[in-house]
């Protein structure tokens, strides 16, 4: 399978036993940071923090170098550099690094038609089928790596195994610049001794309430009473986790996500009547919804509303769109016509906005709207100012004052769906 090498990952040597396997996972290394080396070498060995130079603003990746002191994803970029004074801060460029993964991923496709693509630097592959091209999944995942190394010039780590799960914990336990084979049989040895946290899926929450109960390890999961992680996670998590912890995972390699979303959600702090400013909400919902679209490097083929009311009732709506886009205006006008449709004026206590069908970005024609280029434009350099300033310190005029207006402590929504 594979040992520690002295730096903390764990990688297969060549050769490693890949019986029983098929499933890749493939992971960029400190993407965002690995693409600025690309485009200027002399950051190559710095310490690079990827967000705005404002302390206010947040890490969006770092290079491992500045990870060595403690610097992560989503830290205030204040906090990043008093763990490393000496990090050079660089604004994010989404242009470059959506170019650069559809490099990656033309590699992917390349070897096999079967990918999945998770964000803007990772995807599963199905590699059962090219074994008569391209050898077993093993030598698959090595050519994958140099392959991505000679022609993109980033590197990768890859984790190969039965089942999606046990590869992408494999993937992550290889990281940076490394390969795990975890062959069938030796599944569940590879799964006992991880952390819960490590399971995919499981957020810190869950794993803090797993573990008051004395369930640490994955090994525990696995041996737990069903209504031990019932009371701790509730039934379908619980459920979900042992079925992963065994090593059992049927879910297959989909080239079209299309159960992933993308969404927004705000909570007032008095139910709201006036529907003017409920319009307006869903408009700067859509606006977040569609940053983080173009982070991500997705386009949403659908666009759902969440409304739920003073009682508590809750209702849904959905529109597919008749051309993918990442344009939040294009996503805030297909909410406010799904707002349209709810006859019901009681009063509201939260509104959502969600992308759905999603699918990655420069795989279908552009939208057919004739303004959506002139509109995507102005939208990146909101995306740049806010990178540079934070995300709080940039907004729309329309939007000016509707925190007050609505009731809200006028934080950032909170996102929910594809986490």
């Amino acid at each position: 399978m594979g040992r520690g090498d002295g730096s903390g990952r764990i990688v297969s040597p060549e050769g490693a036993d890949d019986t029983g396997t098929g499933i890749l996972h493939v992971d960029m290394d400190a993407f965002y940071a690995a693409v600025e080396v690309l485009y200027d070498p002399s950051l190559r060995g710095l310490p690079l923090i990827i967000g705005g130079p404002d302390g206010r603003s947040v890490v969006s990746s770092a290079s491992y170098e500045a990870r060595r002191f403690g610097v992560r994803s989503a830290m205030p970029v204040g906090q990043a550099l008093r763990l490393c004074p000496t990090a050079r801060v660089v604004p994010p460029d989404f242009t470059r690094y959506r170019a650069v993964s559809a490099q990656v991923m033309e590699v992917f496709q390349s070897i096999t038609p079967l990918v999945e693509q998770l964000s803007i630097d990772e995807a599963f592959l199905d590699v059962r089928g090219v074994r008569r091209l391209w050898g077993s999944p093993g030598e698959i995942a090595a050519l994958i790596r140099r392959r991505v190394r000679d022609e993109v010039g980033i590197t990768c780590s890859v984790g190969v195994a039965a089942t999606k799960h046990v590869a992408k914990m494999a993937s992550t336990v290889s990281k940076p610049d490394g390969m795990l084979v975890v062959p069938a049989s030796r599944t569940q040895e590879f799964l006992d001794p991880r952390p819960v946290g490590a399971m995919w899926g499981v957020g810190p929450k869950a794993a803090e309430a797993l573990q008051r109960r004395g369930i640490r390890l994955i090994r525990d999961v696995r041996e737990a009473p069903a209504e031990a992680l019932e009371r701790a996670v509730g039934p379908a998590l619980g459920q979900r986790m042992q079925h992963l912890a065994r090593g059992l995972d049927a879910r297959p390699v989909e080239t079209e996500r299309v159960e992933k979303s993308i969404g927004h959600e705000e909570t007032f702090d008095r139910d709201i009547e006036d529907r003017d400013l409920l319009r307006s909400e869903l408009l700067r919902l859509s606006d977040r919804v569609g940053a983080r679209l173009r982070t991500s490097g997705w386009h949403a083929g659908a666009v759902a509303i969440k409304i739920r009311f003073a009682d508590f009732t809750t209702l849904s709506r959905t529109l597919s769109l008749p051309e993918p886009t990442d344009v939040g205006q294009r996503i805030g006008e297909t909410a406010t016509t799904l707002f349209a449709q709810i006859e019901r004026r009681d009063p509201v206590r939260l509104v959502g906005v969600r992308a759905e069908k999603l699918r990655p970005a420069g795989t279908s024609a552009m939208a057919l709207w004739d303004d959506d280029e002139d509109q995507r434009r102005l939208e990146g350099t909101l995306d740049d100012a806010r990178a540079k300033f934070g995300v709080g310190m940039i907004t729309r005029a329309r939007h000016v004052g509707a925190a007050d207006r609505r009731g809200t402590s006028g934080v950032e929504p909170r996102p929910f769906g594809r986490e």
